[in-house]
């Protein structure tokens, strides 16, 4: 079930949701990948060194989370950060997400990228 997020508070059971999904590695990592910007699976997997059902499985749970979004385009399944979560860094000035429950911030690095993005 997709959670709806927003900029402000998460409901105890939104906030759990979205840290359960945070809280794998692979996860953090795609996610930190998709700040620089929207990517296929192809891409994830080649970045990731995984296979393709692996990566596909965790962004099934990065998906119901609501923290990104795919689209089919010909073949592929590509995502994005969600617009919540995009919108929620840019309140933050990009330095970290505010999920009114807790607070993540990602390594300089990610950061840095997203800023030339936008």
């Amino acid at each position: 079930m997709k959670a709806p997020l927003s900029a402000n508070m998460l409901t105890p059971r939104q906030c759990a949701t979205v840290l359960k999904a945070l809280g794998d590695e692979t996860r953090l990592r795609i996610l930190e990948s998709l700040l620089i910007g929207e990517k296929c699976v192809t891409d994830l997997v080649q970045e990731l060194k995984c296979s393709q059902p692996h990566a596909s499985h965790h962004l099934r749970i990065l998906r119901d989370s609501g923290l990104v979004e795919g689209h089919r385009d010909g073949k592929q399944v590509c995502y994005k950060v969600s617009p919540a979560i995009q919108r929620a860094l840019a309140n933050r000035q990009g330095q970290a997400l505010d999920f009114g429950c807790c607070e993540l911030r990602f390594p300089e690095t990610a950061l840095v990228n997203i800023g030339h993005a936008r």
